[in-house]
């Protein structure tokens, strides 16, 4: 499963690359994080993302690298966050802030069960594959 991580990434990276119009979209490995640990479950194109009404921490978004045995943030990434209502499918903005971090439970207070959490990067030099959070 490591190299699958690495080589998914890699393969992004690759195939960013080839893409003639431009050289350096999405050519940076992202992913989402809540305190010091990535939220998905598995960096890969199955990999989802979720997190319980009562987690508790800051979420953020950053560069990662994959490093003995775990998911590292590198540097952080400017983003905004959404929500995605379970029933209608309607996005909304959770506020016109940009953001380094934010405190999760400010987000999950206008969330309920089966909504999603949305993160949008501000720079299309990142790929963040695994952008919605669904809340259980």
């Amino acid at each position: 499963m490591k190299t699958l991580k690495r080589m998914w990434c890699v393969a992004g990276f690759v195939g960013a690359s080839l893409i003639g119009q431009a050289q350096t979209k999405f050519s940076n490995c992202s992913a989402v994080f809540i305190d010091n640990r990535v939220v998905v479950d598995d960096y890969s194109p199955t990999g989802k993302c979720s997190l319980t009404q009562d987690a508790q921490g800051t979420l953020s978004v950053a560069e990662a690298t994959y490093e003995n045995n775990q998911w590292r943030q590198t540097a952080a990434i400017d983003f905004m966050v959404a929500i995605r209502d379970k029933n209608s499918k309607t996005l909304t903005m959770f506020s016109k802030e940009v953001y380094q971090k934010v405190d999760i439970k400010n987000v999950l207070s206008k969330c309920n069960k089966g909504d999603a959490i949305v993160l949008l990067t501000l720079k299309d030099s990142y790929a963040l594959p695994h952008n919605e959070i669904v809340i259980h």
